[in-house]
């Protein structure tokens, strides 16, 4: 049975559109959804189509957008259609081409590189994980790509796609279910 449609109620928007901001800094990009634009950072070396571990690239591509996790001792949890669970202490991700995990959520202590999801700073107070390299993965071809929170400025991210907080709050509750990130 097709869900009812209420008359004059428009569906939320699921696609999200990254590009780089003309004539800015490759690491400086626009994240349009729903008939918003908001400004967001990029990885260093702005976009690429070769993604390698370590670039400090964005990947462009197309990437669903498959669960979040929020601090749950520094901020409320976050709206939307998709699922956020607490970001726990001893939260990882593998980032070590040698290691089996690589690209994968680890448990900390962790013996191989890695990167600490629950950080210091307020990055990922709101993080969600991008299917780049993930279902589909290939060593080497990068690992930790997700939309997360911007620092001041905007400066630029390790690959990921970053907004901030005001702007991640407005963009999630735009966003309808199934939600796809386009970068490129």
């Amino acid at each position: 049975m097709k869900p009812r449609r209420i008359a004059g109620a428009a569906p939320k928007p699921r696609l999200l559109r990254v590009r780089r901001r003309p004539g800015a800094a490759a690491h400086l990009g626009l994240l349009s959804v729903g008939g918003g634009t908001f400004p967001c950072a990029l990885g260093r070396t702005g976009l690429t189509r070769f993604k390698r571990e370590g670039d400090g690239a964005t990947p462009v591509g197309r990437f669903d957008l498959l669960v979040g996790r929020w601090r749950i001792d520094r901020i409320l949890p976050p709206g939307g259609p998709l699922h956020f669970t607490p970001l726990r202490i001893d939260d990882g991700w593998c980032d070590d081409l040698g290691d089996g995990r690589y690209n994968r959520p680890v448990r900390l202590p962790f013996p191989g590189s890695h990167e600490v999801m629950r950080r210091d700073d307020h990055l990922y107070d709101v993080v969600i994980v991008l299917d780049a390299n993930l279902r589909r993965r290939t060593i080497g071809r990068g690992s930790a790509i997700f939309f997360h929170l911007a620092r001041n400025g905007f400066e630029a991210t390790a690959g990921c796609v970053a907004l901030a907080p005001a702007d991640m709050r407005r963009v999630l509750a735009r966003l309808g279910s199934r939600p796809v990130m386009v970068i490129g």
